[in-house]
């Protein structure tokens, strides 16, 4: 009895990891930005440039923010600035929530910091092949944003 559900488990190990290593070959491109003393200053602008090659998959992307209990909003607005490899640009106002109403900080982590991804644009496909460049700057009313972490740009593959 022991000895299957030895085998049983190293299955169920084994298929989850080939699950989690699935999931894993769709991401594009990942980064993420840390700011000093876990504050966000307004002159710190997050920049990301991916390398995008395929023009013909369609793409998702995210943006990550991790903060901590010293972050003394529910939401923060984000201004994205994306600039394509031939010079265009778009800029995007943004705002996300955090928390529910009662203080309730959305997303997952232990102890006092909690990672929320964030959808940002969904069924894209890059039109040119090369570099793109996003800046990331926070649109707060306050110069400074104490209890944030990093913040991160994740581009993937969208599941077919």
């Amino acid at each position: 009895m022991t000895k299957d559900l030895n085998k049983l488990t190293f299955l169920l190990i084994i298929l989850l990891a080939l699950q989690s290593t699935g999931c894993r070959n769709n991401v594009t491109f990942t980064d993420s930005t840390a700011f000093l003393s876990e504050t966000w200053k307004i002159e710190n602008v997050a920049e990301f440039n991916p390398v995008i090659s395929d023009t013909a998959t369609i793409q998702n992307i995210y943006l990550t923010v991790r903060t901590g209990s010293a972050y003394p909003f529910r939401n923060i607005w984000l201004f994205v600035n994306t600039v394509s490899p031939s010079g265009k640009s778009i800029t995007d106002t943004l705002q996300y929530m955090l928390a529910d109403e009662k203080g309730k900080w959305y997303g997952r982590g232990i102890g006092d910091v909690k990672e929320l991804n964030l959808p940002f644009r969904n069924g894209v496909w890059f039109p040119e092949k090369g570099t793109y460049h996003f800046k990331i700057m926070h649109g707060m009313r306050a110069e400074s944003l104490k209890g944030v972490y990093d913040l991160g740009l994740r581009i993937e593959s969208a599941k077919k």
